[in-house]
């Protein structure tokens, strides 16, 4: 019910030894300059308590990713406004790139990953998310994702 993106679609192997370039679990930035958290894309199942979920990555501005990282151990951090994101995680199972879809992060919980709510557009990645998929959906994904072999169960 989970698949997630090892890292944002512009991060580069090339990367992993430059002082001005991080790639964690959470975190990610390029060249000092761009910076990305992962999320999770959460997707009702029609008929089910189950949530279908993509761990996605988002650029945030760097005055949102400072005040994101000065709050990640912080409790009560989820009072926080969301930031506004760009969505850098393309996912090959929808018809029109995912890639920079507009979304609003939110924090959650210490120890949980942030919420990514997409622009209310009719991309159907964002329609999804507004109205659900059913278990026949799920199990297309979940056959694309593996015969792809993208993405990573979480």
């Amino acid at each position: 019910m989970n698949y997630t993106a090892e890292a944002p679609a512009v991060w580069d192997a090339a990367f992993a030894e430059a002082d001005d370039c991080l790639l964690s679990s959470d975190q990610c930035v390029i060249r000092g300059q761009h910076y990305f958290v992962k999320g999770r894309i959460e997707i009702p199942v029609i008929g089910s308590s189950e949530v279908f979920s993509w761990g996605v990555w988002v650029s945030l501005s760097r005055e949102s990713f400072s005040r994101a990282v000065e709050l990640w151990d912080t409790p009560g951090r989820e009072a926080e406004k969301p930031s506004f994101g760009w969505l850098t995680t393309d996912l090959p199972v929808y018809p029109t790139t995912t890639l920079y879809l507009k979304t609003h992060v939110h924090t959650r919980p210490v120890g949980q990953r942030p919420f990514v709510e997409l622009e209310p557009t009719d991309h159907p990645l964002a329609v999804e998310q507004r109205t659900g998929i059913t278990p026949d959906r799920v199990r297309e994904i979940a056959a694309a994702v593996l015969h792809a072999g993208g993405g990573e169960r979480q």
